[in-house]
C-alpha cells in the first residue's frame, strides 16, 4: 500500500451510505450483456487528475478491445476504505475496485469480494504468473485469494544528494547506528536528518511492523491472537518514535504529518532521509530532478537485508478485487485480465514507479534501473507481508493511533519511555475483537 490514508473507525456513516455509488453494473446492449464497468482506482499518483490521465487512456483502450466501457472514479486514500466499507455493508459498490494489500484479508472476511480459486485465476492466465511475495498478500492463508496483486511496492531509504554532501557525508547509511548518526550531523539549523509522517497511522504501522520483525515480534500470535505488548513489539515501536524523541533527527512538526509533507520537506532539503515507497513521481512533481536524490536498501541492525530478524519493508502495494455484487462478473474479468496483462502492467507499473507483480512483465528493461533494481531485490529477498488476519485493519487503526500519540508526546517534549510505550500499546490491544 502507499500514499496517506485516515484511519477507519469501523462506523458506517449516513453520508457515506448516501454518497455510495450506485449498484455495480451498467447499460445493457440489445443481447442483454453489460456494456459498462464501474472502477474505484486508489490515488497512486501526486494527485487525482494525474491518476486520470495516466489511466483514462488504458481504459479508453480496453473499449475499443471489448467494447465495453470503463467509468472510472479515483478515490483519495483518506476516503477509500470507508467507501468500500459502506460498499460492503449496503451491497452498492463498484464492478471491480483497487485496494491496499494490506486490507485484503479484512475484506476478505466480510465476504464482499469474488473468491479467486485455481478457475477463477484460469480466466487470467493462471496464479503461477504472479510473484509469490505478491500473492501473499492477497488474504488470508488457507483461502483461495480475494484479489490479485496490481502493482507492487516496498520501502526504500531516499536521500536528498545535496544535504549529505553539505554535511560532508559520502556514504548512505545501511544500519540503524548510521541512520541516526547521519541524522545528528545534519539535524541543525532548520534541516533535519529523516521525515515520518507521525499522524499517518498506515505509515505507522508499515513502520513499526518491519520494526517488529527486526526484533523479532509480529504483533500477532500464530493462532491470529493480538499481542502488541510483548518485548519486541515495544522495542520496535520506541525505537520508531526514538527517531524523534531520543535521536532528535526528526523536526517535531513531524507528528502532525499525515498527507506526504515529508516528501516536500525532502524535496526542499528540508528534510535529509525518507522511508518511503516508490516516491518518485512526488519528487518530480516538486521540481526535484532525478539525479537529485538516492535510494539504498531500507536499514537493517547487520546492514545486510534478508529473511526474519533483516526484514527491511513490508510486501507493500495495490491489488485488484471484484466485489461480489456485480451484475457483469464477465466483463469483470476481463477488465482484471487487462489491467494485468504484460502491456498494461509495465505501461501503468512504468508510470506509477512501481514494479510488476506479474513475472512476466517484471523482466522488462523499464525495471531494471538503480531505483527499481532496490525495490526489485527487498521484494526478492527481504520484505514481509503484514499479518493476513481479518483484524489487520483495526490493527492499523489502534495500534497506529498510539504511535500517533507517542509522537505527539515526543513533540510536546513529554517523555516516551518503555512503559508509556507499553501502556498505549495494552490500552491498543484491549481495543481489539476479542477471540
Amino acid at each position: 500500500m502507499r500514499r496517506t490514508r485516515a484511519a477507519v473507525t469501523g462506523v458506517v456513516t449516513l453520508s457515506l451510505l448516501l454518497t455510495a455509488t450506485a449498484c455495480a453494473g451498467g447499460e445493457e446492449d440489445g443481447g442483454g450483456a453489460k456494456k459498462t464497468l464501474t472502477y474505484w482506482a486508489s490515488n497512486q499518483g501526486p494527485n487525482l487528475e494525474a491518476d486520470k490521465k495516466i489511466l483514462q487512456p488504458e481504459l479508453d483502450r480496453f473499449e475499443k478491445e471489448t467494447g465495453i466501457k470503463v467509468e472510472l472514479e479515483v478515490i483519495p486514500w483518506s476516503d477509500l476504505l470507508n467507501r468500500i466499507l459502506t460498499a460492503t455493508t449496503s451491497g452498492q459498490g463498484p464492478d471491480v475496485l483497487n485496494i491496499g494489500n494490506t486490507w485484503t484479508a479484512s475484506l476478505q472476511a466480510s465476504g464482499a469480494l469474488v473468491p479467486w480459486d485455481e478457475g477463477t485465476f484460469g480466466k487470467i492466465g493462471g496464479k503461477d504468473r504472479f510473484v509469490a511475495s505478491a500473492l501473499g498478500s492477497t488474504g488470508a492463508q488457507g483461502q483461495d485469494p480475494a484479489a490479485v496483486p496490481l502493482y507492487s511496492m516496498a520501502y526504500a531509504l531516499y536521500y536528498n544528494k545535496k544535504m549529505f554532501r553539505e554535511a560532508g557525508i559520502t556514504k548512505p547509511p545501511a544500519t540503524w547506528d548510521e541512520v541516526i548518526a547521519t541524522g545528528k550531523k545534519i539535524s541543525k539549523d532548520g534541516k533535519w536528518g529523516i521525515g515520518v509522517e507521525g499522524a499517518n497511522l498506515a505509515e505507522n504501522i508499515h513502520h513499526v511492523f518491519v520494526l517488529g520483525k527486526q526484533h523479532g515480534a509480529d504483533f500477532f500470535t500464530t493462532d491470529g491472537k493480538a499481542d502488541f505488548t510483548s518485548d519486541g513489539a515495544v522495542a520496535a515501536v520506541k525505537q520508531y518514535v526514538d527517531l524523534m524523541a531520543d535521536a532528535k533527527i526528526v523536526a517535531p512538526g513531524n507528528a502532525e504529518y499525515a498527507q506526504n509533507q515529508s516528501l516536500s520537506d525532502f524535496a526542499k532539503s528540508r528534510t535529509a532521509m525518507v522511508l518511503w515507497q516508490t516516491p518518485q513521481q512526488t519528487f518530480a512533481a516538486q521540481g526535484m530532478k532525478e539525479d537529485e536524490w538516492g535510494v539504498v536498501p531500507a536499514p537493517v541492525a547487520s546492514g545486510a537485508p534478508g529473511a526474519d530478524r533483516q526484514t527491511n519493508s513490508m510486501v507493500a502495494g495495490i491489488n485488484l478485487a471484484v466485489f461480489k455484487n456485480t451484475e457483469n462478473l464477465d466483463g469483470a474479468m476481463k477488465f482484471v485480465k487487462f489491467m494485468t496483462g504484460d502491456q498494461e502492467q509495465i505501461t501503468l507499473n512504468k508510470a506509477y514507479g512501481s514494479v510488476p507483480p506479474v513475472k512476466s512483465a517484471l523482466q522488462d528493461k523499464a525495471f531494471s534501473g538503480p531505483s527499481l533494481t532496490v525495490i526489485r531485490d527487498t521484494l526478492g529477498k527481504s520484505a514481509a507481508a503484514l499479518p493476513q488476519v481479518p483484524e489487520e485493519s483495526q490493527f492499523e487503526t489502534v495500534v497506529g493511533t498510539a504511535v500517533k500519540e507517542l509522537f505527539a508526546d515526543a513533540a510536546a517534549g513529554r517523555p516516551v519511555t518503555t512503559e508509556s510505550v507499553r501502556a498505549k500499546l495494552d490500552k491498543a490491544q484491549q481495543q481489539m475483537p476479542k477471540k
